[in-house]
């Protein structure tokens, strides 16, 4: 009796013991509807197209001869500010300066600061656009201009404290529809 019950014993002692894993990483899987895109036409003298999950606030002025637009994503927590600006009197130099200087304002925050030049001579359109990396309040911003007449920027930011790892996938959707705006600005 004592060589059945000690093997049983010993096997019950030894298939009880709880063994620590470790629980396997989880990440956060965000799904945004496919983007379409149509032709918005503003009170200002350009036109874009834009993202239908987005709702465009009406024509703003700003102060002196700026006018802005403001495109809001409710479902993002996030808005995309464009303003407008006419190029007169040599003032061209003064408008990419102050929109160079507003993105080297996140450098106190950001991780990395990306340039890309943009241009479609067909539409007479020239810019920058950059993308801004880490924990800065802005992680796009662009601007776009004829050279002549007309000058063109945006900035994208969230409603929420920046937190790269957070808004990343939503600041990624974003960067498209920004980049969108900038292929599909016409003059008029």
């Amino acid at each position: 009796m004592k060589k059945v019950i000690l093997p049983i014993f010993c096997a019950i002692m030894l298939s009880c013991n709880d063994e620590t894993l470790p629980k396997p990483k989880a990440y956060l899987r965000l799904e945004y509807p496919t983007a379409t895109y149509n032709k918005t036409n503003t009170p200002l003298p350009f036109s874009f197209e834009k993202n239908d999950l987005s709702k465009q606030i009406s024509s703003i002025k700003l102060s002196g001869t700026s006018k802005g637009i403001d495109i809001n994503y409710p479902s993002l927590k996030a808005t995309i500010y464009l303003t407008y600006k006419e190029v007169k009197n040599g003032n061209l130099d003064s408008l990419l300066r102050d929109s160079q200087n507003l993105t080297q304002k996140h450098n106190v925050k950001a991780d990395e600061i990306a340039s890309n030049f943009f241009e479609n001579p067909k539409e007479k359109v020239f810019g920058m656009f950059y993308e801004v990396g880490g924990n800065a309040a802005s992680q796009s911003q662009f601007y776009v201009t004829d050279s002549i007449n007309h000058f063109l920027s945006g900035s994208l930011y969230f409603y929420v404290k920046p937190n790269y790892d957070s808004i990343y996938p939503a600041s990624e959707y974003l960067k498209k529809d920004i980049k969108k705006i900038m292929e599909t600005v016409s003059w008029q």
